[in-house]
């Protein structure tokens, strides 16, 4: 099979590799759509992993192959495969903390080499743990580009959960690229009152129509003058860091109000750092957390979510490239333009 490999020094070569080989209780899947991820972006960019991996990890695809003892799936079942699923009985899953569980940590898809993801490919195996607890069905009629969707909305998802926006709040989501707009359908839902910045103007008249109250420039808007202005001088309540530019959580902090959550979502690389004033944070009583990856109790709302369209993700998909051109999609991806959103492979193309 083909399969776009990376091989270090930020480089991604497609090129023939084995047909992975399933086992007891696996699944082997064959590869529709993968969308590519900030995360996979900036292992590939910064050279977190050691190569050669087949990254790629928002994936939907077709059974072709189920290991004896599989009983839910068989194959052309259409699925979307979660790359993660927790043990749900340690210290961490107790506390609902699944991204820390040592078995979530554990990647349970691959295509060859170390486990990855494998979503780059055209086939991939899906081990026995993913096979039990981490495989969703495709209704008929939802395309595969769409429900690739439902590993990034679980994400979002479980982060909207835990800041627990109220009707009566406003929040400020910083960042109007896929995540950040998925921030504003879902914050929407809980009738918070929502506003957002990006610099790209497509960007911020999407974020308005999917429910922001206004979408600001942040190089032109004073963003903390703007946010006070529709709070009665106070500053927004919740704060979604959706973007990594340089400055972003200063700036998250000075527009938001004393005692208000700040929540971290795109800070994930530890080349990244961050400096604040602590008594900004300890005086002003701010929280400010992360959250990290999917949830499993949020499986299967946030594929609902995608499948029915109560969440109109479809609109973010701006390019569908064949896995030869992954290399351009990948480009694409760290430097948008004016049109580029959601960039999603198709591997068998």
């Amino acid at each position: 099979m083909r399969a776009a490999v990376y091989k270090g020094q930020s480089r991604i070569e497609v090129e023939e590799v084995p047909t992975p080989a399933i086992g007891s209780g696996e699944l082997l899947v064959r590869v529709e759509s993968c969308g590519i991820c900030h995360t996979d972006l900036k292992k590939i960019e910064h050279n977190l992993l050691p190569p050669p991996r087949i990254f790629g990890h928002e994936t939907a695809g077709v059974v072709m192959a189920a290991g004896e003892g599989v009983r839910d799936f068989v194959p052309g079942d259409p699925v979307i495969v979660f790359h993660h699923v927790p043990c749900q009985d340690c210290f961490y899953c107790r506390r609902k903390l699944y991204a820390q569980c040592p078995t979530y940590k554990k990647v349970g898809v691959t295509a060859g080499y170390e486990p990855a993801g494998g979503g780059f490919s055209q086939y991939v195996r899906v081990m026995d743990w993913i096979v039990r607890r981490g495989v969703e069905r495709i209704p008929e009629g939802v395309p595969f580009d769409r429900a690739s969707l439902v590993e990034p909305v679980n994400t979002c998802h479980k982060a909207v959960v835990q800041m627990d926006a109220q009707p009566d709040e406003l929040c400020l989501i910083l960042g109007q690229g896929p995540i950040g707009l998925l921030f504003t359908m879902l914050v929407r839902r809980t009738g918070a009152r929502v506003v957002t910045t990006d610099t790209i103007p497509r960007r911020r008249e999407l974020s308005r129509r999917f429910g922001a109250q206004e979408s600001w420039d942040p190089g032109d808007a004073d963003v903390e003058a703007e946010t006070r202005g529709l709070s009665f001088g106070r500053g927004a309540d919740q704060v979604i860091v959706a973007a990594s530019a340089p400055g972003v959580v200063h700036q998250a902090v000075q527009a938001s109000r004393p005692g208000s959550k700040i929540l971290l979502f795109a800070q994930t690389s530890h080349q990244e750092s961050i400096q604040l004033s602590g008594a900004d944070i300890c005086v002003g009583e701010r929280t400010v957390f992360g959250c990290y990856s999917a949830s499993i109790d949020l499986q299967r709302e946030s594929a609902r979510l995608v499948f029915s369209g109560e969440l109109p993700v479809g609109e973010l998909i701006s390019h569908r490239l064949p896995l030869d051109a992954i290399g351009s999609g990948i480009e694409l991806a760290l430097h948008p333009d004016e049109k580029s959103l959601k960039i999603v492979v198709q591997p068998q193309r």
